[in-house]
């Protein structure tokens, strides 16, 4: 997949970018990254991109001229089909299934919002879909950047040790993950649960499906509702609801 982003601090996601598994998958060419400079696409001496807001208020808003030659020389080196996502704080909120359908894109133009935001004739002729990554501000997109290509690469092919880590892993089956354990057994009066080092896959397997269930209603029970359970998960979350009761 080729990405290319649109910012005014290439640097920060540069350097970021090249390190632990994704700078990994970059180093292999699972993906590529290329980077445009709104100020590269500017005709005055000072660089200007942004301007006063019609209408008055603080801040500074991005002017169209230069947002929209940098995604227009986006698009010219990315394969026809390749997506334009501005990040904004009105955007749709991004989720895992949404990194499923942009890791399918045959290349994806990122394009990070600065100051008060982007004049918005920008956004209606030059951007096919806006996203967010939560209900706060951040002092720019580069940040939601980075989380978003972070959550599309590790869903491709060679970027994980093991094909099966992307598919077990929180919100793939629509439930936030298990617990997990490691050595030592024990540690300060707390064991791991017998059933992990039973050998019995089986029954782990129940386990961390009953697990993930009963996480889901605690801490994110929308999740449930959107998903819907099987009768077996719904027998599975009862046993979990009555043993909860019993600690």
């Amino acid at each position: 997949m080729r990405i290319a982003v649109v910012t005014l601090f290439p640097q920060m996601i540069r350097e970021a970018l090249k390190l632990g598994v994704i700078g990994r998958a970059l180093e292999r060419g699972v993906f590529e990254v290329e980077y445009f400079d709104p100020r590269d696409y500017t005709a005055d001496v000072h660089r200007t991109v942004d301007d006063r807001p019609y209408g008055g208020g603080p801040g500074m808003v991005l002017k169209v001229e230069p947002m929209r030659s940098a995604v227009r020389g986006a698009m010219g080196v990315l394969p026809a089909g390749s997506r334009r996502v501005y990040l904004g704080a009105d955007g749709r909120k991004f989720d895992q299934s949404m990194a499923r359908e942009a890791c399918g894109w045959p290349g994806l133009v990122l394009v990070a919002g600065r100051y008060e935001g982007t004049d918005e004739r920008f956004i209606e002729q030059e951007i096919d879909e806006e996203w967010s990554i939560g209900d706060y501000v951040l002092s720019g997109g580069e940040l939601p950047v980075l989380v978003i290509i972070d959550a599309i690469v590790r869903l491709m092919p060679g970027t994980l040790g093991s094909s099966e880590s992307a598919l077990q892993e929180s919100f793939s089956d629509g439930l936030v993950d298990w617990p997990h354990y490691t050595r030592p057994l024990g540690l300060d009066g707390h064991e791991v649960p017998a059933v992990l080092a039973s050998g019995d896959h089986a029954a782990i397997n129940r386990w961390r499906l009953q697990q993930a269930l009963g996480r889901t209603w605690l801490r994110r029970p929308e999740m449930l509702e959107r998903r819907g359970m099987s009768d077996d998960e719904r027998e599975l979350l009862e046993e979990f609801k009555i043993e909860r009761a019993r600690q």
